[in-house]
Parts: C-alpha cells; sequence; structure tokens
C-alpha cells in the first residue's frame, strides 16, 4: 500500500512514537500554546493526522484534530483554528461540506487534503473557499511549507498597508477588508490578495505564472487554482460576471486590472 505521506522516504516506527509523545507533551501542558498558532487537522486515517500532527507541532504549531466532518465543527467551535488541513473525503459529511459550514461562522484559511488528482476534486475545493490544496500522496514538509505561506499572506500587512482604491472598490490591507460600492465584501484569503493585487498594478496585463508567483508565493503549482480564483472574484466585484470589465481576459497573456472598466 503506498504511503499517503512523504513518497521519498517511509515513516519508522520511532516517527510514529516521537509523535505520540509530542501529542501526550501538548495535552499535559495545553497552556504554552496559546501564544502559537493553532491548526486544525482533519482526517478519518490516523497515521496521516499523526504524522501531519507531529510535523507541524515540531514547526511550532499548536495542533488540535477530528477525524470526521461533525467532530471537526465541534473543535472549530470550541477554539477557533488560525488554519484547517481538511481531508476531503470524510465519512458522513465531506470536506467540501465542512468548508462551507466553517465558512457561515467565520473567515479561516483552508488548505484541502485530496487523495485523488482529479482537476475536478481540487477545483470544487476551491469553488467552496479553499485557500490552497495538496494531493496525496505529499510531502509533510511541503505541507508545513504551505501552512505557513498561507498564515503568512493571513496576517495584517506589516507596514501598515496602504490603503488601495478603485473602480468603486477600497481595500484595507491591514484590516484585510475589501468594500464595493459601500458594502463589505466577503472574500476569502486569496481572494483577497488577488483583489489587492491587482489594485496595486491597475492597467498591467499578468500571466497565470505571474500571478502564482506574486499572490500565492509559489513559483510552482496548479495553474487552475489561479483560473477558478479569478472567476470567484469576478463572482463578487463585477457587476455583470459573465462580461466582466473590471478583470479582463488578455488572450495568450493572462489578466489585466481596468479600474475604468473599458470593454476590449
Amino acid at each position: 500500500m503506498r504511503s499517503p505521506y512523504e513518497p521519498h522516504r517511509a515513516v519508522t516506527p520511532d516517527d510514529l512514537a516521537r509523535d505520540r509523545d509530542l501529542a501526550r507533551d501538548r495535552d499535559r501542558d495545553p497552556d504554552r500554546d496559546g501564544a502559537r498558532a493553532r491548526v486544525l487537522v482533519v482526517d478519518d486515517d490516523p497515521t496521516v493526522a499523526e504524522v501531519v500532527a507531529g510535523y507541524l507541532d515540531r514547526s511550532g504549531y499548536a495542533v488540535d484534530r477530528a477525524d470526521d466532518g461533525p467532530a471537526a465543527l465541534t473543535r472549530a467551535r470550541a477554539r477557533w483554528p488560525d488554519l484547517v488541513v481538511l481531508d476531503l473525503m470524510l465519512p458522513g459529511m465531506d470536506g467540501l461540506e465542512v468548508c462551507r459550514r466553517l465558512r457561515e461562522h467565520g473567515p479561516v484559511p483552508v488548505i484541502m487534503l485530496t487523495a485523488r488528482g482529479d482537476e475536478e476534486d481540487r477545483v470544487l475545493g476551491l469553488e467552496v473557499g479553499a485557500d490552497d490544496y495538496v494531493t496525496k500522496p505529499f510531502s509533510p514538509r511541503e505541507l508545513v511549507l504551505r501552512v505557513e505561506s498561507v498564515l503568512r499572506r493571513s496576517r495584517p500587512a506589516a507596514d501598515g498597508g496602504h490603503r488601495l482604491a478603485a473602480a468603486g472598490l477600497s481595500v484595507d490591507p491591514n484590516a484585510r477588508r475589501a468594500i464595493k460600492n459601500g458594502g463589505e465584501l466577503a472574500l476569502t484569503l486569496r481572494e483577497f490578495d488577488l483583489l489587492a493585487f491587482f489594485l496595486r498594478h491597475p492597467g498591467r496585463a499578468f500571466g497565470r505564472e505571474d500571478l502564482m508567483r506574486e499572490v500565492w508565493g509559489w513559483d510552482f503549482g496548479d495553474l487552475s487554482t489561479v483560473t477558478v480564483h479569478v472567476r470567484r472574484l469576478r463572482g463578487k466585484i463585477e457587476d455583470d460576471p459573465a462580461r466582466p470589465r473590471l478583470i479582463q481576459t488578455v488572450w495568450g497573456v493572462g489578466y489585466r486590472f481596468e479600474p475604468g472598466g473599458a470593454v476590449d
């Protein structure tokens, strides 16, 4: 059976024993987690959950675990996480529904895990608001890097973040609030970052590779992630998403933000 994590190195019994010891230490001294970013790991495979939790703990995160959808919602309500690592295939309630219900209670970054490489699964996860995804088998080290990247971009801008405004849109990077014509927009982490990036660079065309690098912070990845997020953002800022005037497609290149809303 192929391991669902780190295909280039098998996890040994010593690894699992060390992770169990770390978990016991966390339970004995829960107060030490107060200053650490909290990650909720949701996976019905106990080995995967244990190894992922161990890697996150050693990287400085406080970790909660749940093995199904209802348990994940209960743990999240009891102690709201800073980020959720969420398996797509869960018993009783799948990860898509868990993600939807979490979003109803408040904004939280979500990294989706999927055992299948089908683009449809990845797109579905992004459509319900996942900020990133990792396909099994995966390296726990890569997952930790993605957690770090998502959390880093979810924090208020360190430089005070100048307000950005154009075309009836206003973005406050420090407060991470976006306004359209006086009403606040409900944006996911990546949607917010994408909108802020476009507002900073009006009139300039960017390829999907450029946006992946500048907004997601990755030099590699599935470019359909960018496509889905542009589509979702258009649905929230365009008067007619089917005929976008602000985020325009530049054929053969990518996308361009036009504050004047001119149609090509």
